[in-house]
C-alpha cells in the first residue's frame, strides 16, 4: 500500500497515520521526521538543509526529493508507505511522480482528511509541549492531557503553548494551507486516485479509510 495523506493543519494526519501504520504495517515518512533525521545525522544532505534552515529559508524541492528517495529506498518501504507533509505543493507531486516511475511504482490512493475548522482551532489551540523534554499534550482530550495541570509526565517541567497555536495564528495557517497544498485535491482528484475522509475524529476517520480499503 502506497499512500498519501492530505489535511490541513490539526486535521490529525499524524495520528491517522500511525494508526494506519498498526493496521497495514507500513511505515509512515514525515518529511519533518527526516530532515530532524538527516541533520542528527550529520548526511552531506542533512548539512545543507541545516544550513538553509539556519538561514531561515524553506528546504529546496531538491534536497527534500532526495530525502524523500533515499528513505523510500530502504528496505522498509519495500511493502509501502504513509506520506505525511509531501507533496505539499503541485510542483513536489510532479516529482514525486517521477520518483515513483523510476522505481516501477505508482500510488494506491490519496487520502484527504476533511476536519471543520472549528475543530482544528479547538485543537490546535489546545495543544501543550514541555518547554524542556518537547513532550506533546492536548488539554482537549483526555487520554493526552498531563497527569497534572500544566506539568510535563516526562521530566516535571512546565508545559507552554506554542506562538503558532493562538487561534490568529492558526486561521493564517489555514489560509497558506488552502493556497499552496489544497489545489493537491484537483490534482490528485483528476487522476481519479483521490479518497476523501469526514470525520470528527481520528478514530471516524481510521474506519471509514479502512471500509475503503479494506484489511
Amino acid at each position: 500500500m502506497r499512500l498519501i495523506l492530505l489535511g490541513a493543519p490539526g486535521a490529525g494526519k499524524g495520528t491517522v497515520g500511525e494508526m494506519l501504520v498498526q493496521k497495514y504495517g507500513v511505515p509512515r515518512i514525515s518529511t519533518g521526521d527526516i530532515l530532524r533525521e538527516e541533520i542528527k545525522k550529520g548526511t552531506p544532505l542533512g548539512k545543507v538543509a541545516s544550513e538553509i534552515i539556519a538561514r531561515g529559508a524553506l528546504v529546496p524541492d531538491e534536497v527534500v526529493v532526495e530525502m524523500i528517495r533515499g528513505k523510500l529506498s530502504e528496505k522498509i518501504c519495500a511493502n509501502g508507505f504513509l506520506l505525511d507533509g509531501f507533496p505539499r505543493t503541485i510542483e513536489q507531486a510532479i516529482k514525486l511522480d517521477d520518483l515513483l516511475k523510476q522505481r516501477g511504482e505508482r500510488l494506491n490512493a490519496v487520502v484527504n482528511i476533511v476536519v471543520s475548522k472549528e475543530i482544528i482551532v479547538r485543537r490546535l489551540s489546545a495543544r501543550r509541549i514541555c518547554s524542556t523534554c518537547g513532550a506533546i499534550y492536548n488539554i482537549e482530550f483526555a487520554d493526552q492531557r498531563p497527569a497534572k495541570e500544566g506539568v510535563c509526565d516526562v521530566c516535571g517541567n512546565t508545559l507552554v503553548q506554542r506562538e503558532d497555536d493562538g487561534p490568529e495564528t492558526i486561521l493564517k495557517r489555514l489560509e497558506v494551507y488552502e493556497k499552496q497544498t489544497a489545489p493537491l485535491i484537483d490534482y490528485y482528484s483528476a487522476r481519479g486516485i483521490l479518497f476523501e475522509a469526514r470525520g470528527e475524529n481520528s478514530k471516524e476517520v481510521f474506519d471509514k479509510i479502512v471500509s475503503q480499503f479494506g484489511g
